[in-house]
């Protein structure tokens, strides 16, 4: 079912594939998995893998303000704020996050606004406020320069070269994923409001979490979310050795089986917001 739904000075678009079956409700003390895109996509970023996880669980994803379907914005909002409005107009208490990159940092800030609404993390290549580290300053300006010279083309090779280093050939389908997005930073940066710092509170996330990072991904994101997986109690580190900042898309089966093992591990601690065993694992 897809459908406009209601935020603050705004609207998102929005699908939920409902509980397989075609019941309509939450499946019980089943959370639903909620699909987070990166700021490098849009929701069709989880095309591929979608009919996998919506095979056994009710699944809503949504594009943010600007990005894909829904429109630009008009005035201040949160990403966390966002999403907390499409939990509450699906009726979601609980939901388990899978966050990729931008998304990722908007589960992450969820998690720690509201604990009680998160029944687990999945966080592809992650990004994250609040870690002085990792402000990509030298990308950012090369992107205000190629803007400035109305180089659209120049900003796609940018992206191509640090998110899509995996990639050979003319990599058409992420190729037109960027292309489609870059309109949508210019149009959002205005009103975006960063989100509270986060990196400094990661300690405090008390929810099964795993995090897998693209080793062909820029090298600043690889070392923040190495740094990330070791400061979040319990979080597993997936290292995916074929993946750049697209993982959904270089490595589809790692992904879907990352999402069902973790959603798995929420089901049988009971929802009780235990953490997930430690570890590193290399599939």
């Amino acid at each position: 079912m897809e459908l406009m739904v209601p935020v603050k000075d705004g609207e998102l678009w929005a699908h939920d594939s409902g509980e397989p079956g075609g019941a309509s409700g939450s499946g019980g003390d089943a959370p639903p998995l909620v699909l987070l895109h990166p700021g490098v996509a849009d929701s069709r970023v989880w095309d591929g893998i979608l009919p996998r996880l919506t095979q056994e669980r009710r699944v809503i994803r949504y594009d943010a303000r600007g990005y894909g379907r829904s429109p630009a914005p008009t005035a201040p909002f949160s990403l966390v704020e966002d999403l907390t409005a499409v939990l509450d107009h699906f009726d979601v208490a609980r939901a388990f996050l899978v966050g990729s990159s931008m998304g990722g940092t908007t589960a992450i800030g969820l998690a720690l606004a509201d604990p009680g609404r998160v029944a687990g993390l999945a966080l592809l290549v992650p990004g994250i406020t609040g870690n002085p580290d990792f402000l990509m300053e030298e990308f950012t300006a090369e992107v205000g320069r190629l803007a400035q010279a109305g180089d659209m083309d120049g900003i796609v090779a940018l992206v191509k070269r640090t998110s899509a280093a995996a990639g050979t050939g003319d990599d058409a389908e992420v190729q037109a994923l960027i292309e489609a997005v870059i309109p949508s930073w210019f149009a959002v940066h205005p009103h975006q409001v960063p989100d509270p710092p986060a990196f400094g509170r990661l300690g405090e996330l008390d929810v099964p979490c795993v995090l897998a990072l693209g080793e062909q991904d820029d090298p600043e994101v690889v070392r923040c979310n190495e740094e990330m997986a070791a400061r979040i109690p319990g979080c597993r580190l997936v290292r995916l050795r074929d993946s750049d900042h697209f993982p959904t898309l270089r490595e589809p089966d790692a992904v879907v089986d990352i999402v069902r093992e973790a959603y798995a591990a929420v089901r049988q601690a009971g929802q009780q917001g235990q953490g997930s065993p430690g570890g590193s694992h290399r599939p």
